[in-house]
């Protein structure tokens, strides 16, 4: 432009308008490339620190840090950049399988497989309360119910370390995939002394029977039945029924003998514990 005009000696806005141009494309200077390099470090740099921040938030980071940069800009910079926010890594579970079913690898003998779950109510101030069941699959007896507002898996070795210490060592475990169960510390632990655990599928409780059969009968004859007023409440309530269904409720399954009575006319099969303890990370006592 600035060529024909000193060629024909006329000024911008008529060669401009002889060219059909407007004037405002005679002012337009692009910004240099070095600019969105510039702007694309700071990015970087940010995305550093903060690696789970989207690109809006780092916007608006640049922003506060004095840039002029709108979100069209900053969302071009970004893609160009090959930057997006990590997808979170999800916790791998522990994936049990149908063979574990109780019904493929049932109970032959006393103390052969164990299997435990937890049931969850709530005490008459609205609070949740958690019940640990252990039962014994071949006997049906429940070896203990653990109770409390809230039981980690260091609550559970703990209870399995004293189960282990009056009972013996059984050799399998049936447990679903609930968050206690598949911790490092419960596998690590019973894999020291031993025990195998049988992991059955997701979402198939069926599969562990004998324990859902009992949390049924927790749930209908005691939990149903009853006001817990706290904790303390709960633990002497159970203890109590727990009592009375091993010594005075007849099961079918048993031929119509209790659990005591059926667990003393079989014989047990039981490994030593002598070794137990210096196996355990965690005390042989109740927490």
């Amino acid at each position: 432009m600035q060529e024909l005009q000193q060629k024909f000696d006329v000024s911008e806005r008529r060669a401009c308008r002889v060219l059909d141009q407007p004037r405002s494309s005679q002012r337009f200077e692009g910004k240099p490339k070095d600019e969105d390099e510039r702007l694309t470090k700071r990015i970087l740099q940010f995305v550093r620190e903060r690696p789970r921040w989207g690109y809006r938030r780092i916007c608006q980071l640049l922003r506060l840090d004095g840039e002029t940069i709108n979100m069209k800009k900053m969302y071009r910079l970004w893609k160009a950049a090959g930057l997006k926010v990590p997808q979170k890594r999800r916790k791998k579970r522990a994936t049990g399988v149908r063979g574990n079913a109780c019904d493929v690898k049932a109970a032959a003998f006393v103390h052969d497989v164990w299997t435990w779950d937890f049931v969850q109510s709530s005490t008459l101030d609205g609070r949740t309360i958690r019940f640990l069941n252990i039962v014994d699959e071949y006997t049906r007896q429940c070896l203990m119910i653990k109770v409390g507002r809230s039981i980690t898996s260091e609550d559970a070795i703990d209870t399995l370390a004293e189960l282990f210490a009056m009972h013996g060592v059984p050799k399998r475990l049936r447990c679903d995939n609930g968050p206690e169960f598949i911790s490092t510390a419960i596998k690590q632990w019973l894999a020291t002394i031993g025990v195998e655990i049988l992991y059955i599928e997701p979402g198939s409780p069926w599969q562990n029977g004998v324990c859902e059969s009992f949390n049924s009968r927790l749930r209908e004859e005691y939990l149903h039945q009853t006001d817990l007023i706290n904790e303390a409440d709960a633990r002497l309530k159970v203890r109590a029924w727990r009592e009375d269904f091993n010594t005075r409720r007849p099961h079918s399954s048993l031929g119509y003998l209790t659990p005591t009575e059926f667990a003393s006319r079989s014989a047990a099969s039981v490994r030593p514990t002598a070794s137990l303890q210096q196996h355990c990370e965690f005390p042989l006592s109740v927490s």
